[in-house]
């Protein structure tokens, strides 16, 4: 598990000091893992038993294992980096999202889409709304009709007429697009059941949402400096997903 992904599991016990001491750390991965407590204390302004705190909310017994998770995690970063190979990184990105399909329960995940009067889909992004078009097409063999959502301005409109008997299931590659989240708030205060699909990384929708998947999809720097990421994984997950949830209506029978 990543550091990013630790974050969003524990984020509703941690304070705006962890928060930035967690930025911190994020932000300097290449180095952080060098530092002793009382280093990295005084690199945060901050005290080293917030530190410890910090750790010990993260899932750590103390600074040490969280340390050596760090270097751990530095070094798995390194590796990426430099493998230079476009084609290895995608089997890489494919192989982690399968581990994590293998690992993950998708079972309460599946009850909320089968009670759900209505569901909704929304991708966030082009390759996102063809990961929902492509959620709505598996449904369909189901007799789960998945309205899908295609514009910014249809997802501002259902806000007023959605309620807690309906699900909202948002593709998201970063999870920080910032127009999604007056509305999110509203169906959050509505008891609107929620499904992010994101990156595998620390970001503000899947810590608003109950209910979390992950793809893992990294970045490519192509030669023209634009950066590119693949939707394979995406599409791993909604596969995974409704595979799921036949799966779960077999043994409901």
């Amino acid at each position: 598990m990543k550091l990013e992904e630790l974050v969003n599991k524990y984020y509703d016990h941690l304070n705006q000091n962890d928060f930035y001491i967690l930025k911190y750390i994020l932000n300097n991965q290449d180095t952080c893992y060098k530092l002793g407590i009382n280093e990295l204390a005084g690199r945060c302004n901050i005290s080293r038993s917030s530190i410890l705190r910090m750790t010990q909310k993260i899932g750590f017994s103390g600074y040490s294992e969280f340390k050596m998770f760090l270097k751990w995690q530095n070094e798995a970063n390194k590796d990426d980096k430099q493998s230079e190979d476009f084609v290895n990184s995608l089997v890489s990105d494919v192989n982690e999202t399968i581990k994590y399909i293998h690992a993950k329960d998708m079972t309460d995940i599946c009850a909320l889409i089968d009670k759900a009067e209505r569901i909704f889909v929304y991708g966030t992004g082009t390759a996102q709304s063809h990961c929902a078009k492509e959620l709505h097409r598996m449904f369909l063999s189901m007799y789960r009709y998945v309205q899908v959502i295609t514009a910014q301005a249809e997802w501002a409109m259902i806000s007023a007429d959605i309620n807690e008997k309906d699900l909202i299931i948002i593709y998201s590659l970063s999870g920080d697009t910032p127009m999604l989240f007056p509305t999110l708030k509203m169906f959050v205060a509505k008891g609107v059941s929620i499904i992010s699909i994101t990156n595998l990384k620390n970001n503000r929708l899947a810590s608003m949402t109950p209910h979390n998947l992950y793809a893992s999809s990294s970045q490519i720097h192509l030669s023209n400096s634009i950066i590119d990421n693949s939707f394979t994984p995406f599409f791993l997950i909604s596969e995974a997903l409704f595979r799921n949830y036949v799966n779960y209506k077999i043994n409901q029978k």
